[in-house]
């Protein structure tokens, strides 16, 4: 069985960009056997990343079949893939679809990391839509034995880390003429 995802709105003061102050509610993904224990887990991370009072305004069990971190990468994207199938006895083509949350900086890298994630299905399939979410975190559940440790380091090792952007190098030349021109 997998995991069932809860998304879960949080109510809180946050200090935004400008350093203003505001009220803000933010959705935030849990891994949870019901939704008693997605509010009790939920109430258990957010004290830890705010620090004045909050409030959880709502609990949905969230459509997503899959959750993929990448590294390097600072947003989540919600990615419909179709997969397809022959039907030998009626003879027809049938799609089944679901949702992917996957990490990545932009809608592009949301594909590719999309592919990669679906890299190891046999049928065929279509990936029809990519769409920014406005899930903040991700909240997985690990049993904290020995291997789910490991997991969890590794889960949170690539959804904390930030993108990189390397320096273009300059290989920009131009003709002797110009260059005097320019002096």
């Amino acid at each position: 069985m997998g995991a069932i995802w809860y998304e879960c709105k949080v109510k809180y003061r946050k200090i935004d960009e400008t350093g203003i102050q505001k009220v803000v509610t933010e959705p935030y993904l849990v891994d949870a056997l019901s939704y008693t224990e997605a509010e009790r887990r939920m109430n258990e991370e957010m004290a830890a990343y705010v620090s004045e009072e909050f409030k959880i305004t709502n609990i949905k069990v969230a459509n997503y079949s899959e959750i993929h971190p990448f590294e390097n990468t600072d947003r989540w994207f919600k990615s419909k893939v179709t997969l397809m199938a022959y039907d030998e006895e009626s003879g027809k083509e049938r799609k089944t679809s679901f949702y992917l949350l996957v990490q990545a900086n932009d809608v592009k890298e949301a594909y590719d990391n999309t592919v990669t994630a679906m890299r190891n299905t046999l049928g065929e399939y279509s990936i029809p839509a990519i769409s920014e979410s406005p899930i903040m975190d991700v909240f997985p559940y690990f049993s904290g034995e020995e291997d789910g440790l490991e997991q969890i380091e590794k889960f949170n090792a690539l959804k904390a880390s930030k993108p990189k952007f390397e320096e273009a190098e300059d290989t920009m030349e131009f003709a002797p003429e110009v260059l005097t021109e320019m002096e």
